[in-house]
């Protein structure tokens, strides 16, 4: 007995020395050894034929299979994308093929616009005849496109749209064969085949023109921004500070009159297309059918709860409508949406029963069939296979928490789940649709990306990150766990927690919210990032990190969802503050020690809660955050919210301005001083509050960075080194 007992407590002793022997976690391993990061299968992009992908590697464009991975071509390496007299090739890393694989389209020297959209130097490349060219000599492009025969490229230049014929030579460009279509751009008050700030910022969509299937026409948009009102950065560095004024509509303000044009090319002539005699509206998308003279446009009233398709004639821009769907709260726009062959019909998602599901259409807009029902979302079209009759797409039919694949036959009558293992998915199908790309990771596990078979079946092996498993261990990560609490109405929401490595029921630690809580957002689901490194940094130093979806998130249904409508920031907040409530009842949660971070929507909430819940929140980290929402742009926030002259109290009840002599706990503000998204201007109104308060708070202030707070050599390391000492310091 005396050997057993001798033998567990040197085992005891060697796991504590094991214990304290693993390394501790460091901002330097997150962000600059970024030791942490899984890696994934970037730039694997299908080819015409379904079987093979194509994909950067080093200095080379190469060809593999799908099925073996086998390399079967170079298409071309960095020593042809040399141009004459030039010793250095140009960047490979943009690039995209023309829809015949005969051309490539590079883009160089990129110079970002807006948050997503940029301009570049665009080069072709002629794979037959090697040979690279400069787009065009007379300044940098944006968006250029290839049309779908190849022969030409379609650009945006000064606010103006181009075209390229480059079906006889690239070596040498010359004006003569670079046609203007436009001539009216102009900065801040004419644009044309790009959009304007808002829609590219709230829409997903920089691109505003589109080639017909044909090649022979481009319809395109025209956005008259000369009546939006101005909003002004600073840049500093220089002696004297740079002004930047840009248009940005907030909320109840004047929006840019757009216009829909659509230009034929043999013609050399522009017609417009009828939109309607109301010009308080959005133009969302418009799309080509498969029909190359017949367009389809997306018409949104500006509250945002009237969707409408038009179809256009594109030879005299006649339009009629053939959908419309109304909802008491908003319709959402996105890409979930396919004509089918033969101007059959088309495909689209919906929310029009409550829940997120597919639909069938014919061109009429008379609905064929719904395709999937249930009280689930479907969260993306993933492809239709019309050759096997098939819908591929994604849903959280088995758990808000996760996404998985399936498909559904054309007629609705066979659904099959695809992927079967808990966590979430994310697919990317061949041409064909004989494979997909499938990336899958849960809330412990990091990416394990496979090709599969169109059928689900692993075909091999991308990336395991199996190389990950040992340094987890090494610095002891915790294993994160969800959890779920009803309020008071029997609603349930959902949550993640992660404890310290060494957790011990007997003691009692503090928590740290980590909140993005907007509306059809998750930051509780199922997948690899959820509980970051940064929050194991925080777990190793004896404090519990939690997440909480609050009402008004997604991947429940409508009601959920949209229950926040009018009032942002009112049940968001109360669903914290229960939260908060509810880990007080738990023996091993300290009630005293509540803080929260967020970002952007996060911020918002961030500021809520240290007002509006002032009595749970001792602390808050609130970056880039929203005061009022009268300041933030208009497509979002009327979305949600109407007008501030329609909802008053909407809008002053919940901003934190209105409560800021509620604040009690410690506070570190953080904005980007050109934030061209969320103002800095939220912030300094907040602050104005808080001293005619007499409420003390920290602020930390990043000149030239935007809303990403990324500019500069050191920005982001120093940007968390301050949040995790002001955490670690007062919470």
């Amino acid at each position: 007995m005396n050997k057993i007992l001798s033998f567990f407590m040197l085992l005891l002793a060697l796991t504590s020395y094991a214990q304290n022997a693993q390394k501790q976690i460091t901002l330097d391993d997150i962000f600059k050894a970024r030791r942490f990061s899984s890696r994934g299968a970037a730039g694997l992009h299908s080819m015409k034929d379904g079987l093979h992908y194509y994909q950067l590697k080093k200095d080379s464009l190469n060809v593999y299979e799908y099925s073996t991975g086998r390399l079967v071509k170079t298409i071309v390496t960095s020593k042809k994308l040399i141009l004459p007299g030039d010793t250095v090739p140009i960047d490979m890393s943009n690039v995209k093929f023309s829809a015949d694989e005969s051309k490539l389209l590079f883009a160089t020297d990129e110079e970002p616009v807006y948050r997503y959209s940029f301009k570049s130097n665009y080069y072709v490349y002629d794979i037959s005849t090697e040979k690279l060219a400069l787009l065009s000599k007379n300044g940098k492009q944006r968006l250029a496109t290839f049309s779908p025969d190849g022969s030409k490229v379609a650009f945006v230049r000064d606010n103006n749209l181009f075209i390229r014929d480059i079906s006889s030579s690239i070596q040498h460009p010359v004006s003569s064969i670079e046609k203007q279509i436009t001539t009216d751009g102009k900065v801040n008050e004419i644009i044309n085949g790009e959009t304007d700030w808002v829609y590219e910022e709230e829409f997903d969509n920089p691109e505003a023109f589109s080639w017909s299937p044909d090649s022979k026409k481009i319809a395109f948009y025209r956005f008259n921004e000369t009546n939006v009102k101005e909003y002004q950065l600073t840049y500093f560095g220089d002696l004297y500070p740079e002004q930047y004024k840009y248009k940005y509509p907030k909320c109840g303000e004047t929006n840019s009159k757009i216009g829909i044009f659509i230009y034929t090319l043999s013609a050399d002539l522009t017609k417009p297309v009828n939109i309607g005699i109301d010009t308080d509206i959005y133009i969302p998308r418009i799309k080509w059918t498969t029909d190359p003279n017949s367009l389809l446009l997306y018409r949104l009233n500006r509250h945002q709860n009237k969707l409408e398709f038009l179809l256009a004639d594109a030879n005299t821009g006649q339009t009629k409508i053939v959908y419309t769907e109304e909802n008491k709260y908003y319709v959402e726009i996105n890409d979930n949406f396919s004509f089918l062959k033969d101007n059959k019909g088309f495909l689209m998602t919906s929310e029009k029963n409550g829940y997120n599901h597919i639909y069938m259409y014919d061109m009429n807009g008379k609905l064929i069939r719904q395709l999937t029902e249930g009280k689930w979302d479907v969260t993306s079209l993933a492809g239709v296979d019309e050759t096997n009759g098939l819908v591929y797409f994604m849903s959280a039919e088995t758990s808000p928490l996760d996404r998985s694949l399936y498909s559904v036959s054309l007629d609705g009558k066979k659904k099959t789940r695809l992927t079967n293992q808990p966590g979430t998915y994310t697919v990317d199908f061949s041409n064909n649709y004989s494979y997909f790309v499938c990336n899958w990771s849960d809330i412990n596990t990091p990416s394990y990306v496979t090709i599969n078979k169109a059928g689900g079946d692993e075909v091999r092996v991308l990336q395991d990150n199996a190389r990950l498993a040992p340094v987890l261990k090494e610095y002891n990560f915790s294993k994160a766990v969800f959890f779920s609490f009803k309020l008071q109405d029997d609603t349930e929401l959902n949550g993640w927690m992660l404890k310290p490595p060494d957790f011990d029921p007997s003691k009692k630690y503090p928590v740290l919210f980590t909140i993005y809580g907007g509306p059809g957002s998750q930051t509780v689901i199922n997948r690899w990032g959820a509980a970051s490194s940064w929050y194991q940094l925080f777990a190793q130093h004896g404090i519990i990190v939690v997440s909480v979806d609050n009402r008004g998130t997604g991947a429940r249904g409508e009601e959920f969802k949209k229950c926040t409508y009018l009032q942002l920031g009112k049940f968001e907040t109360l669903d914290q503050v229960d939260a908060a409530k509810y880990l007080s009842t738990l023996p091993y949660i300290d009630k005293d020690r509540f803080g929260m971070w967020g970002w952007s929507y996060g911020g918002f909430m961030t500021l809520s809660c240290l007002t509006k819940g002032a009595d749970y929140f001792k602390m808050g980290v609130a970056v880039a955050p929203v005061t009022n929402w009268k300041y933030y742009d208009d497509i979002y926030t009327e979305r949600y919210m109407r007008t501030p002259k329609e909802n008053p109290d909407g809008y002053e009840s919940n901003s934190p301005i209105t409560h800021a002599d509620e604040l009690k706990g410690k506070l570190l503000l953080i904005h980007g001083m050109v934030d061209d998204n969320v103002h800095t201007q939220n912030s300094y109104d907040f602050i104005t509050a808080l001293v005619a308060a007499n409420k003390q708070f920290d602020m930390q202030l990043y000149p030239n960075s935007n809303h990403g707070i990324y500019a500069g050599k050191n920005t982001t390391f120093h940007l968390y080194q301050r949040m995790t000492d002001y955490i670690l310091k007062n919470l």
